[in-house]
């Protein structure tokens, strides 16, 4: 197969990249209903270079705002539908014997697309998740002892069902530190909900078509223009003191690692560029805190016995570390 060479595309401006974003919430809302806040973080994300998990009940949209997200961004999708006989080489491709040639040939697996929708991820076995590690920490499989570059851009959006245990595999610490944030959608208000009713009436169809907005050169140019903002020393410090925050709370185990830190400027930055902003706010790290941080968290027996979420002890960390006392543009 052919490896992808790495071009460093021209970087949007600000407004530019603003604009594109908008343009592309809009054009998935008229698909996707009641889902407004959770889409837009999910695009922050996907902007900062990251992946996203969904995991929220069944029947709330999840899939179909991972298939318009890749559509309006101008992405080759691919979905895999987790179940508990997948197979590692189901997702990342398998040499395949060619009679012709008397030689092995790689066939991809379906990993190799610009946005790849994992389904039900919690579905299928350790071995199969841990399948797309590499391809998500490195942009790359490994198969049979030759590495293959998977495209630029590369993301994985994975849904999961919190609340069904029978026949699912918990996620790993390890996997789960591999998505950039983790999104629940929750059920939507009533006018939402009527509306959902009424647009499905409307269109006569199952199918909730959504356009394209960018293409992928462009999606690459707004990401490079999110890479090109830089953030105050102060608001730095306020994300690691977060973190700091997390790991010496009574109630975890384990906090979240720099990777959390990390994800949590990369996201509050990429949400100011959508917002038109050139510099990131305290504000724009604490409204990403909870989708960037709860999933890394491990809690004590006790407290998961006490039925305490890692989302409620990061909101705790977020009323308990004071943030900067100046507020100064990058």
């Amino acid at each position: 197969m052919t490896e992808t060479t790495a071009v460093t595309p021209a970087a949007l401006p600000v407004p530019d990249v603003a604009r594109s974003g908008r343009a592309v919430l809009d054009e998935v809302a008229t698909a996707v209903v009641g889902m407004a806040e959770p889409l837009r973080i999910a695009l922050a994300a996907l902007l900062a270079g990251g992946h996203v998990l969904f995991e929220d009940v069944p029947g709330l949209g999840k899939t179909l705002a991972a298939r318009s997200l890749a559509t309006a961004l101008g992405l080759d999708f691919r979905r895999v539908q987790c179940t508990p006989d997948l197979l590692p080489s189901d997702v990342t491709g398998s040499s395949v014997f060619d009679p012709a040639t008397s030689q092995f040939t790689f066939r991809p697996g379906p990993v190799f697309t610009g946005l790849l929708l994992a389904d039900e991820i919690n579905r299928t076995a350790p071995k199969t998740q841990s399948a797309l590690l590499e391809a998500m920490a490195e942009r790359q499989v490994s198969v049979d002892g030759t590495t293959h570059a998977l495209p630029a851009p590369f993301h994985v959006v994975a849904t999961s069902n919190p609340v069904e245990y029978e026949g699912t595999y918990p996620l790993p610490e390890a996997q789960l530190d591999r998505f950039m944030v983790r999104l629940a959608v929750g059920y939507p208000a009533r006018d939402a909900e009527v509306d959902v009713l009424a647009r499905r009436l409307e269109r006569r169809r199952e199918a909730a078509p959504v356009g394209q907005v960018v293409d992928v050169a462009t999606l690459l140019a707004m990401q490079a223009g999110v890479e090109a903002v830089t953030v105050d020393p102060d608001v730095l410090a306020y994300a690691v003191d977060l973190a700091a925050g997390t790991r010496a709370h009574a109630a975890v185990e384990v906090g979240a690692s720099p990777r959390g830190s990390q994800a949590l400027v990369l996201v509050a930055r990429a949400l100011a560029v959508l917002d038109g902003r050139d510099y990131v706010t305290p504000e724009d790290v604490k409204a990403v805190a909870v989708p960037a941080l709860a999933h890394r968290l491990s809690l004590s027996p006790q407290a998961w016995a006490a039925g305490l979420a890692p989302e409620a002890v990061v909101r705790e960390v977020l009323a308990q570390v004071p943030g900067p006392t100046t507020a100064r543009r990058a």
